[in-house]
């Protein structure tokens, strides 16, 4: 939602809101640990004034770079926000994890490379 609302980034600066759908899976096909989202996200947005809805550009939506980036670090930062707050637990080979200087190493790690994006075309259209 957040890269939609940024006006360089998205060919429909002026949509006020967008729909998003999605699903959390911790597990890839060969049930070895992958968590990955999987997101339904709609063509386009309500205008600011809500009166009507905006359809994106046919070819183009959210910018693949962009939207990588601004999830990634909004995910960092609110995974910091949640072990501030002592809501994550730590155990078995993880239980390294639960000190902060070790956390922000595995935070690090995990975040200075880009994360894979990957935008398709939805199966169907709309009828």
């Amino acid at each position: 939602m957040r890269v939609a609302a940024m006006p360089r980034a998205v060919s429909m600066a002026w949509a006020h809101s967008i729909g998003l759908l999605a699903v959390l899976h911790t597990w890839g096909q060969n049930l070895m640990h992958h968590p990955h989202l999987h997101c339904v996200v709609s063509g386009g947005g309500l205008a600011k004034d809500e009166s009507r809805w905006i359809a994106s550009r046919p070819h183009y939506f959210l910018p693949v770079r962009v939207l990588s980036r601004v999830f990634r670090n909004k995910f960092r930062a609110l995974l910091q926000q949640a072990f501030n707050r002592g809501k994550l637990g730590f155990y078995g080979e993880l239980a390294a994890l639960a000190k902060a200087d070790a956390f922000r190493r595995f935070l690090d790690s995990a975040t200075k490379r880009e994360w894979v994006v990957y935008a398709k075309r939805p199966l169907g259209g709309p009828s």
